[in-house]
């Protein structure tokens, strides 16, 4: 399941690599080596293995590529190939981010607080994924309060964007992505109900909800697939909004 080493890996960009993966290999290559060779210096190991001197020093001296530091932190909160309930988690927060947040620029995310879903439901998704919060905006008349990650935030991003997610502007977005597909039924349950609750909109006087998206026709069915997949009540598809109907929405626990 994703995010595996190679897609965190490319999350990041080099200015001698097209593909990160490819630093992740060649250091690899490096370490195993000098494991087997540890007499030999950087220029053996370099010209053994085919790569510049220069750049095999650091690898030797104990530096590493940021793919690399990226994929070990990744191991090491349990989000590389993830399995049972931290796979559920990682997909919970994908639907926060793709229905109610956003990845900045450097690759970390913000969940925004709604009427549905207040800061304290926030909190718990993040720290589901072992990490813990701080608020923004909490004073702000304009705009809503959001929470991001204390530690390990902008590697987080980076699992959220190889799971999926938007980089950026959200807008392009074109099918719910593959990770919630693939998953077990009750996750694609829990994605919906997570996405519905932010995206969700409130009638004054009406038990039904919409969800209106300014994202490609194929995102909005897609979208609308998976959530009539998860109800028995009906869920019907317009232009640019899907209508749930007052029974789809309480078996989703929308009040």
């Amino acid at each position: 399941m994703e995010p595996t080493a190679r897609s965190i890996a490319r999350t990041y960009s080099d200015r001698v690599y097209p593909d990160p993966w490819d630093k992740v290999e060649d250091y690899q290559r490096v370490q195993a080596y000098a494991a087997e060779h540890p007499n030999s210096g950087r220029t053996a190991v370099g010209n053994a293995l085919e790569l510049p001197p220069s750049r095999v020093r650091g690898w030797l001296n104990g530096g590493k590529p940021d793919p690399v530091r990226g994929i070990e932190t990744a191991s090491a909160n349990g989000w590389l190939e993830p399995e049972c309930d931290m796979a559920g988690a990682l997909v919970e927060l994908l639907a926060h981010v793709l229905a109610g947040g956003s990845i900045n620029e450097t690759f970390v995310p913000a969940i925004s607080t709604g009427r549905r879903v207040d800061h304290a439901t926030i909190e718990a998704a993040f720290a589901a994924v072992g990490v813990d919060t701080q608020r923004r905006h909490v004073d702000s008349d304009g705009r809503a309060t959001e929470l991001y990650p204390t530690t390990d935030a902008s590697v987080l991003g980076r699992c959220l964007v190889a799971m999926g997610a938007p980089h950026g502007a959200k807008t392009s977005l074109d099918a719910v992505p593959a990770v919630v597909w693939e998953s077990p039924e009750p996750i694609r349950r829990r994605f919906v109900e997570t996405y519905v609750a932010h995206r969700g909109a409130y009638l004054e006087g009406k038990a039904t909800t919409r969800i209106q998206e300014e994202r490609p026709a194929s995102y909005l069915k897609d979208l609308h697939n998976l959530i009539g997949e998860c109800v028995e009540g009906n869920v019907s598809r317009g232009d640019r909004a899907l209508t749930i109907s007052a029974d789809a929405a309480r078996e989703l626990g929308l009040s």
